[in-house]
């Protein structure tokens, strides 16, 4: 029902971009960050829609019948493709893979593949980095640890200097601590009344809202469409 040169970007990804750790029932995922500065500059000629999953993969193997639903490279078509007016996507995703053991060899062709058919589509292609994943046990558990947090750093380079993208959202460069190699301390406490521990992988509201506030919104003005 919106005019037809709204712009429509996808918020493309996993956990970090579906908000866990966020506060629960504030909007305050990185998305409704970006959403609003969006609106408060451009009025209502935009949209952002969240199209992510907790868990969710770049590519295959996945969790039979889990939450986390089919991989990027499967849903592609139905969860991002398949939105009306569709112009922009942001995507950040990859960690779950690392933490799963596939090896980056086998999730860049994933994102080669998923950008090649949006820019098939038309479709403009930001990359966004992958947000530290050390942890603090030593060892590689979960979705975290020194084994993991190079193989993000291997899809980080990727991203950053394959050129394949219209634009990257260096999401890592603004809220990691360089001192330690994790999130900067003031984005680690849960923001939510939760039992979620401090994983040291997802970011807090302050976190989000950093996130949020780094991506440079002239690309995504209707008169650039």
């Amino acid at each position: 029902m919106a005019p037809s040169d709204t712009v429509v970007v996808c918020a493309f990804g996993d956990s970090i971009t579906d908000g866990t750790h966020s506060t629960l029932n504030i909007n305050d995922r990185w998305m409704n960050v970006l959403s609003r500065r969006l609106h408060n500059a451009y009025g209502n000629k935009i949209s952002i829609v969240n199209e992510a999953i907790a868990g969710n993969r770049v590519v295959n193997p996945v969790v039979a019948n889990s939450t986390a639903g089919p991989a990027a490279v499967d849903r592609l078509d139905r969860d991002v493709l398949g939105l009306s007016g569709l112009t922009h996507v942001i995507w950040l995703e990859g960690i779950n893979d690392i933490g799963a053991g596939t090896a980056t060899a086998s999730i860049i062709p994933g994102y080669q593949n998923v950008v090649g058919r949006l820019h098939g589509a038309g479709i403009k292609v930001y990359g966004a980095t992958l947000t530290s994943a050390l942890g603090i046990s030593g060892i590689d558990m979960g979705d975290n640890g020194p084994g993991h947090d190079a193989s993000r750093m291997v899809l980080n380079a990727f991203i950053r200097g394959s050129g394949i993208y219209g634009g990257v959202e260096d999401f890592d460069a603004v809220t990691l601590d360089p001192s330690t190699g994790n999130m900067q301390a003031e984005y680690l406490p849960n923001s939510t009344f939760t039992q979620l521990p401090w994983d040291y992988l997802h970011p807090n509201h302050a976190g989000y809202i950093a996130m949020g506030e780094v991506v440079d919104i002239q690309p995504f003005a209707p008169f650039n469409h």
